[in-house]
């Protein structure tokens, strides 16, 4: 007999995706929400398909993790039974680093569809095992897991977007993976090459009706272990401190800093004159005018050195 029973949030499956590209963090990033996330005496596991490059935090991450690599067959189905294997071992977090490879690898999705098209086959024939696979081996193993957290690190590019010679590089970073394995993420943000997650479901604080970006992740900012402790509260419904608001970075007067620097009288106003403007354009990560402002600089400094 099939019943009903109350929802509690603590059956919410936590999926977290985590996309970039490479040398941005993900896998750290990855391994710090996990180990804060299973505590001190959690235990970690990772499907590692990186050449062994996911094992090079071995030393760093607190209470280590459990490593099991794939190498020559990414299908569906060989990350369906690392998956299983990560079940019976009974591990509180999993990281699967990457999923790409389950894509776009040996054995993955796309190289079934073009073995499928060398054997002759046509139209949706050539599609229909790979994605049948994909969808009951791969994304069914990840919904149906027991593992109370699982974090799916992908690979990713900006994708070429028009024709001919309108083409052109997109502004938009799209994870290495199936058009629609979004969709199944509580959250997913890509990080960028400052090691900052820039969260892009929920989209928005006012989307997050659930509360897990307004109580557990900080926008453009690093994932720490803080974070993982942050999830954990928030799946067992445990209160914690919100993360710090951002910081309020008042307006700069960029104007009134040129004239400062075009007043100078002495080598030592004018560096420093200089000096916060540039911090500041740094800061604010604007290079245009940071260059306008060095450029400026080296304007003045020229009329200084020349006798008058």
């Amino acid at each position: 007999m099939i019943s009903f029973r109350p929802a509690i949030k603590s059956s919410a499956k936590l999926l977290v995706g985590i996309y970039s590209e490479s040398g941005c963090g993900k896998t750290y990033s990855a391994l710090q929400l996990a180990r804060g996330f299973v505590g001190d005496n959690g235990k970690i596991a990772m499907i590692e398909t990186e050449s062994g490059r996911g094992e090079a935090y071995a030393d760093t991450l607190p209470g280590g993790y459990s490593v099991l690599s794939l190498r020559e067959d990414f299908s569906p189905k060989a990350y369906g039974e690392a998956i299983r294997a990560a079940e019976e071992g009974k591990f509180d977090a999993l990281i699967i680093d990457s999923a790409s490879h389950e894509w776009e690898g040996i054995n993955g999705v796309l190289d079934m569809a073009a073995k499928n098209e060398e054997a002759g086959k046509k139209g949706l024939l050539i599609w229909q095992k790979p994605k049948i696979e994909h969808s009951k081996e791969f994304m069914l193993r990840l919904m149906q897991t027991s593992i109370p957290l699982v974090i799916v690190c992908m690979r990713a590019k900006y994708p070429m977007e028009g024709h001919g010679k309108d083409m052109k590089r997109s502004t938009v970073l799209e994870p290495k993976q199936s058009a629609d394995i979004l969709f199944e993420m509580m959250v997913h943000g890509y990080i960028d090459y400052d090691h900052n997650m820039h969260i892009t479901k929920p989209r928005n604080k006012a989307e997050d009706k659930t509360g897990i970006v307004n109580s557990v992740f900080e926008d453009n900012k690093p994932i720490t272990i803080e974070t993982g402790k942050r999830l954990s509260n928030w799946a067992s419904g445990a209160k914690s401190a919100p993360p710090p608001a951002p910081e309020v970075i008042e307006p700069f007067d960029y104007d009134a800093a040129s004239d400062k620097m075009c007043a100078a009288t002495t080598e030592a106003e004018l560096k420093a004159a200089f000096s916060v403007a540039w911090k500041r354009a740094k800061a604010d990560k604007d290079d245009g005018m940071a260059e306008t402002i060095k450029a400026i600089y080296d304007e003045q400094k020229n009329k200084l050195e020349v006798p008058q």
